[in-house]
């Protein structure tokens, strides 16, 4: 028996690049902006890095989260997903638009945007899927360029969603 040889298809993603924060669109700065005051009361005793989010709902209104760590590691929540969650808890009729992440360190300067974890990306995927609709996502650093990205799927190629699921009844 012959065996056939593998295809192949390449993914690629794209992002708005800016050189600074100050060069964002008004609305993207100021939810970044809201991000970098999250990330103050972010609660991170043991890693030292601290992680702030802004969800832009469809209503006007700003959700903040920040990271929440936990002695117990695996128990502490990433700031996107506390801004989610939130905004879903108080607004559950209400989609968001945009979600700004970004962060600081005791340790170093961070000069490179700052790009959600797995399950982040994961919980903004169930999102756009919920509502029906693309999260501008914009991630910064302390300093540097910011990188924006209109969809999770930049971000999560191949991603697991409600259409592998069985349909309701």
């Amino acid at each position: 028996m012959t065996k056939l040889s593998p295809t192949r298809f390449t993914i690629s993603t794209e992002f708005e690049v800016y050189k600074s924060a100050s060069d964002l669109e008004q609305q993207d700065l100021e939810l970044l902006q809201a991000a970098q005051k999250a990330v103050d009361s972010a609660y991170a005793p043991y890693s030292h890095f601290y992680v702030g989010a802004a969800a832009l709902l469809e209503n006007g209104k700003i959700v903040l989260g920040n990271n929440q760590e936990n002695a117990a590691y695996p128990s502490g929540l990433c700031a996107e997903r506390v801004a989610i969650f939130h905004a879903g808890a108080i607004y559950p009729d209400i989609a968001i638009k945009a979600i700004a992440v970004t962060c600081k360190s005791k340790s170093n300067i961070i000069n490179v945007p700052l790009s959600p974890c797995g399950g982040c990306r994961q919980t903004i995927s169930e999102y756009e899927n919920r509502y029906g609709q693309k999260i501008r996502i914009i991630m910064g650093g302390e300093t540097g360029e910011v990188y924006v990205s209109e969809s999770i799927e930049n971000l999560l190629p191949l991603m697991f969603n409600a259409k592998y699921l069985p349909a309701k009844d």
